[in-house]
């Protein structure tokens, strides 16, 4: 006779620890030194295979040399001129130490060169300097940058850049900001990574130097390791007090992720973004202690809908999306602070996070801009204007694909423009020319599927385009302008709030409307009565943010699940005639009334839910 298992059940893999988005790194500790010191810059290698040559100790400086197996620390060969805040370069059997400063507080310019068993000194820096930042592959291959050349008041800082070919030091471009006391991370000349103080980044690619998006902690003597796409920023000072806060750079931005057992500055860093080291340092005295940070090469990966039981906490669980968790955290700012932009509430569609668009609007207010930035999830980047400049209009898409309409230019207008890329293109104009839309969306990225309903004065009037020419539909229920909407479809939307009857309140409403593709029903109203705000989503699955209370902005986000509305984590600031777009699970607000040219990014991310017996 069959189990009924085997019929009707469904096997529930078992796991000892809940499925994770991606390995999550930890500090643990090592061996310790030999010799407690401050060893900023004067490291070479791995995690496993790591160097420290010189420093400073309690009292002065040292010439030990301690190399590390993974395990322990053992004394080798010393340099030749003892010394601390040098440069450091290269792996555990082949390394350069450039720069420094010594007893006398004396900057030093010679280098010396490491082979596997000693260290001899080769040609000199061309400019003495101390507290500078140094990569490279070997003694054959490295670059030093950065550094103070004189510390009596005021300090003379340096932006100088040389690289090692193995004989001699050539000067390239300099940093864009001269800077001492700052972390570094790289393994050749032709790739470094320069951060701090305060929170200052550049980048190096082989020619120049570039500024990149800061740390999010500001700090001096940050430890370093990884390249410049990949990297670690470890520790540092805070003057006053240290920090252990670590953080990660992908290339585009710091993450925080882990922080020391110890907090402390300059101490050595070597390895990879997910097998690294911290060694020594300083507190409030010399420290001898090693941490190692190690990201497991083996985790349950997240995946949405799984269910799963926990063995160590004997529970069924399931992955799935919490809405309610979403937070609001800082992206990048415009290049051009402005209000009531035309693709409104639908900026690049349901992937609005990573590719928004931002097209005209005002700044200051009641004047008219034609600017259009591009989004890519960090940064924001200028491109083909729009033939008329305007604000308060309407669109959908994104930035393959885009479509306007409407607004206000010297008065009401009807204009469409059609964006394929590239260019903007005039075609047929609206109806009714009009402005301060209740609503706009449409297809994901396309140009040829828009929406438009409402506008001042009251009117609920709707329109759609289908790539050539606009028809006019069932209207609103009720009337009004002003409002957000979601959706990504004109089969299937849903628009919220704006104002029905002049200012003061209670013209601003709550009201919501749901569209099915041939008529508006009204569904339940949200929380708070606003206009003048932003939405993201679909019809069923969408946000609501910011707004304008009169008198006030308002910071609330509200979800809307289908059927009711719950009230969510602010945003960070609060706004009005701000711009939306993405979903649910990656949103997007950008820009504001007065110049505000802020970007705001949700996230909600998925959680593991014990799954219980109701």
């Amino acid at each position: 006779m069959s189990e009924y298992k085997a019929i009707k059940g469904f096997k529930v893999e078992t796991v000892s620890t809940d499925p994770a988005a991606s390995a999550t790194g930890t500090w643990a500790s090592g061996g310790d030194l030999n010799t407690a010191r401050n060893t900023k810059g004067t490291t070479a290698g791995t995690q496993n295979a790591s160097s420290v040559f010189g420093g400073q100790i309690a009292p002065g400086f040292t010439t030990t040399h301690e190399q590390y197996n993974g395990t322990t620390w053992t004394e080798t060969t010393d340099i030749n001129t003892s010394r601390y805040s040098n440069g450091g370069a290269g792996t555990q059997t082949s390394a350069l130490m450039p720069m420094g400063v010594n007893p006398g507080t004396t900057r030093v310019n010679n280098t010396e060169s490491w082979n596997g068993s000693s260290w001899t000194e080769v040609s000199d820096v061309n400019s003495s300097r101390r507290g500078g930042g140094g990569v490279g592959a070997s003694n054959t291959n490295a670059l030093m940058f950065g550094g103070a050349e004189a510390d009596a008041p005021p300090v003379t800082q340096s932006a100088k850049t040389e690289s090692w070919n193995g004989t001699s030091w050539t000067e390239l471009n300099d940093l864009n900001t001269a800077r001492s006391s700052s972390g570094s991370a790289g393994i050749t000349n032709t790739a470094a990574l320069f951060f701090g103080p305060p929170a200052l980044n550049e980048s190096w690619d082989g020619t120049s130097w570039t500024e990149v998006a800061n740390l999010n902690t500001d700090r001096q003597y940050a430890g370093g390791s990884g390249t410049n796409t990949a990297a670690l920023a470890i520790g540092g000072d805070l003057d006053p007090g240290m920090t252990g806060v670590t953080e990660e750079w992908n290339g585009t931005s710091w993450t925080e992720i882990a922080d020391l057992a110890t907090a402390r500055r300059q101490s050595a860093g070597s390895g990879t973004t997910s097998s690294s080291l911290a060694a020594g340092g300083y507190t409030t005295t010399y420290v001898a202690t090693t941490e190692e940070f190690t990201v497991p090469s083996v985790f349950q990966q997240l995946n949405l809908g799984q269910v799963f039981y926990n063995s160590t906490s004997n529970a069924f669980k399931v992955t799935k999306q919490s809405i309610p968790a979403g937070t609001w955290a800082s992206g990048g700012n415009l290049n051009t602070g402005r209000s009531s932009m035309m693709v409104n509430s639908v900026s690049g569609g349901l992937s609005g996070q990573t590719d928004a668009i931002g097209v005209s609007g005002a700044s200051p207010p009641g004047t008219n801009l034609t600017n259009v930035e591009l989004y890519n999830g960090s940064t924001w980047t200028e491109t083909t204007d729009v033939n008329n400049g305007r604000r308060l209009g309407g669109g959908a898409g994104g930035q393959p694909a885009a479509v306007i309409a409407g607004g206000y230019i010297a008065a009401n207008t009807g204009a469409t423009e059609i964006w394929n890329g590239s260019t903007w293109t005039e075609t047929t104009d609206l109806n009714t020319a009009r402005r301060q839309f209740t609503g706009s969306f449409g297809t994901t990225d396309s140009s040829s599927d828009l929406l438009v309903c409402g506008a001042y004065p009251a009117t609920g009037v709707t329109e759609i385009w289908n790539g050539t020419s606009w028809t006019e539909v069932n209207d609103l229920n009720t009337g009004r302008w002003n409002g957000a909407s979601m959706g990504a479809s004109t089969l299937a939307g849903l628009v919220a709030g704006g104002q029905s009857s002049p200012a003061p309140i209670p013209g601003q409403t709550a009201f919501a409307e749901s569209w099915n593709g041939t008529s508006w029903t009204e569904v339940a109203e949200f929380n708070t009565n606003r206009m003048d705000f932003a939405g993201a989503g679909i019809q069923t699955d969408g946000i609501i943010f910011g707004g304008n209370l009169d008198p006030g902005a308002s910071a609330t986000t509200e979800y809307w699940n289908g059927t009711s509305w719950t009230e969510l984590n602010d945003l960070a600031t609060a706004v009005t005639h701000n711009s939306g777009g993405g979903s649910t699970g990656a949103g997007i607000s950008f820009g504001g009334a007065n110049g505000y040219n802020a970007t705001e990014e949700w996230n909600a991310g998925a959680i593991n839910s014990t799954l219980t017996v109701s």
